[in-house]
């Protein structure tokens, strides 16, 4: 958690004015009214990454510490992602975002760390936890589910035919 939160003062060291480039932007709109710091792992800096990917110059190193922030190795998410979603569903479809690509990307890898376990497969089980242990899986699909608009316009988008399919099927949609 503190390299968590060093690395933000570290950003908003680096890019001052980047934690003012997303104030009153729709797509953020309700970010500063939940409470980050409460989940667990959570720094509370998380609006100010969010608002940051909306600055030109900074966009890309607020995507990294964003990433960093919200997942938290390379099994697991933050229980913070099913609320960090809806904001980066909306910003990834926002053509002026010039680090779109990036965000899409990332929610790619959402959608990988949503998929439910085969709580049969005792090898996956014991590599993923289940999903009893990590109910932010089902509420990321719940999110992309009534985000379903949103993730079927980006699914189009994207190149690979299985990331189209699970991002789909992650909204409910096949």
């Amino acid at each position: 958690m503190a390299a968590k939160e060093a690395a933000i003062a570290r950003f908003l060291d680096e890019h001052p004015r980047a934690a003012d480039a997303g104030r009153g932007h729709p797509a953020l709109q309700g970010c500063e009214d939940i409470r980050w710091a409460e989940f667990p792992q959570c720094p509370a800096g998380i609006p100010v990454l969010l608002r940051a990917l909306l600055d030109q110059e900074a966009a890309s190193e607020a995507e990294r510490a964003l990433s960093n922030c919200l997942l938290n190795d390379v099994t697991s998410m933050n229980a913070a992602m099913p609320a960090a979603l809806p904001f980066l569903l909306r910003l990834a479809s926002d053509p002026q975002v010039s680090v779109r690509a990036e965000l899409v990307d990332l929610l790619v890898g959402v959608v990988g760390y949503s998929r439910p376990v085969d709580a049969d497969n005792e090898a996956m089980v014991r590599w993923f936890g289940s999903d009893s242990e990590h109910p932010e899986s089902e509420q990321c699909r719940a999110v992309f589910a009534e985000h379903a608009s949103v993730v079927e316009a980006l699914a189009e988008e994207l190149a690979d035919p299985d990331d189209r399919t699970r991002f789909r099927q992650a909204a409910g949609l096949l």
